[in-house]
């Protein structure tokens, strides 16, 4: 009876999640995304007849978008050695289409033609992210990615960010290895939140609030996708790169959109033979999540924190005795 009551509650669980999962600032896009899964790969389609096949089910632009941004995110996998030789050729939406991978400007120029078919106004966005705590700090990256923009009225407030490449899953912090993970945590992601972890080249393309520049972007913490998917707002410490005392609490403290959902919080610190992961005793109040921590080891060495199991923001610590 205990089984059959776990069970039962377990499938209740998992129906709640999809709900929720599917939904956009209030909008249920459920069906929506039955009926794109429904159609499948559409491998021997051509570019107008997949948009079509896809989108043209719906009127209204949003769910035509979200249409495109979920076929897209579950028929076209990351190429992993191209983005980390930041190698942007044979990306065209037919080289996309017909190879079925891409980097992030494959992903952004595929949705953005389809949208376009679909009379939507959307436009590609170069621009920089950061996949590990290496990069904290730097000054000379070159851009790495890209991503689209939605535009559905005449107002700023009218533009939308989505980003199909990190929707359909993402890379380790090595880049050597993609995860195929499905979220719709970047379709019409929340500015603030998305805007701390890409940073536009240009930067007529920051909508909302958002680092000064590119140099106070690359001196944040490196931001994964649980963090997005939370809706991330604010992060404490600020700096990437943790200055700490032995054996002195430093305090974290991150402004999400709820913390509801937080079950278990730990720090992964150090790296390689020290490498160690230390379950966090946190305080989860509102949309606040806190907690401390005391360096135990006087050395330099990246610090990932972990929210429900995931990674969720990483550091790079500088602890003095």
């Amino acid at each position: 009876m205990k089984n059959l009551v776990r069970n039962i509650l377990s499938a209740l669980f998992t129906i709640l999640v999809f709900n929720a999962s599917a939904q956009t600032n209030g909008r249920d896009f459920n069906a929506i995304d039955a009926y794109v899964k429904s159609l499948g790969p559409l491998d021997s389609m051509s570019m107008g007849t997949i948009n079509n096949v896809v989108s043209n089910k719906f009127t209204d632009k949003i769910d035509k978008a979200r249409a495109i941004y979920y076929w897209i995110a579950h028929n076209i996998t990351y190429d992993v050695k191209s983005t980390r030789n930041n190698n942007k050729l044979k990306n065209t939406p037919a080289d996309v289409l017909l190879t079925r991978k891409a980097t992030g400007i494959g992903f952004a120029n595929l949705f953005q033609d389809m949208c376009s078919s679909a009379d939507i106004r959307c436009l590609t966005v170069d621009g920089f992210v950061k996949y590990n705590t290496q990069q904290i700090g730097e000054k000379d990256e070159e851009i790495n990615h890209s991503w689209a923009v939605v535009q559905l009225g005449q107002s700023p407030e009218d533009w939308y960010y989505v980003d199909p490449a990190f929707g359909s899953g993402y890379l380790n912090a090595e880049m050597k290895e993609f995860t195929k993970a499905y979220t719709d945590a970047y379709f019409f992601t929340e500015k603030e939140t998305f805007n701390l972890q890409h940073f536009p080249d240009n930067q007529a393309w920051k909508l909302g609030s958002a680092p000064k520049n590119k140099g106070d972007f690359f001196d944040m913490p490196v931001v994964r996708v649980s963090a997005i998917e939370l809706g991330i707002k604010k992060l404490s410490p600020n700096d990437g790169k943790i200055k700490a005392k032995l054996n002195k609490a430093v305090k974290f403290s991150f402004t999400l959109k709820s913390t509801e959902e937080i079950t278990k919080v730990a720090l992964g610190v150090g790296e390689k033979k020290k490498y160690k992961v230390e379950e966090i005793q946190y305080s989860a109040s509102g949309n606040i999540l806190s907690f401390t921590y005391k360096f135990q080891d006087a050395n330099a060495y990246p610090v990932t924190v972990f929210v429900n199991g995931k990674e969720f923001v990483l550091y790079y610590a500088e602890v003095e005795e």
